[in-house]
């Protein structure tokens, strides 16, 4: 017989809160679990291992819709990687740019922490900067997600 997992039982094995579980379920990462006659969420090993498999994957800040590719061409591995690549190299590309994002947010704030001799806040470079954004040297605002 296999084991079968409460939802917190699955949470704590798996490493994943409850309520992200919920989440998962929520936005169909994770297939509707069966549910016992009280109503209690019951979950098998392969839901157990599928939220390892999620965490693991959001750990290394794959977004939730490549996760969802990522499972699809998990449940038929018969199937070329070439996707499994493509999503792959495009979260590195993006993971390269927010790291140069970082690069830059990193001076930003050196120079503004240089510029502070200390004294009176009126004469403080780091909040006169946050007041004045020409003050900054660099161009610092992140790109939102859609690119705007």
């Amino acid at each position: 017989m296999q084991k079968e997992f409460t939802i917190g039982q699955a949470a704590e094995t798996s490493g994943v809160k409850v309520t992200t579980i919920r989440y998962y379920e929520s936005v169909g990462l994770m297939p509707e679990p069966r549910r016992v006659e009280s109503g209690r969420r019951v979950y098998g090993q392969a839901s157990v291992d599928l939220l390892g498999f999620i965490r693991h994957a959001r750990d290394l800040g794959f977004t939730v819709e490549a996760i969802r590719d990522l499972i699809d061409l998990q449940e038929n591995p018969g199937t070329d990687c070439t996707k499994a690549d493509e999503l792959a190299r495009h979260h590195l590309i993006e993971t390269q740019k927010r790291i140069e994002q970082l690069r830059v947010l990193e001076g930003e704030l050196m120079r503004m922490i240089d510029g502070c001799a200390g004294g009176k806040v009126g004469s403080c470079e780091i909040v006169t900067s946050l007041f004045d954004h020409s003050k900054c040297s660099f161009e610092h605002k992140p790109k939102a997600p859609n690119g705007q």
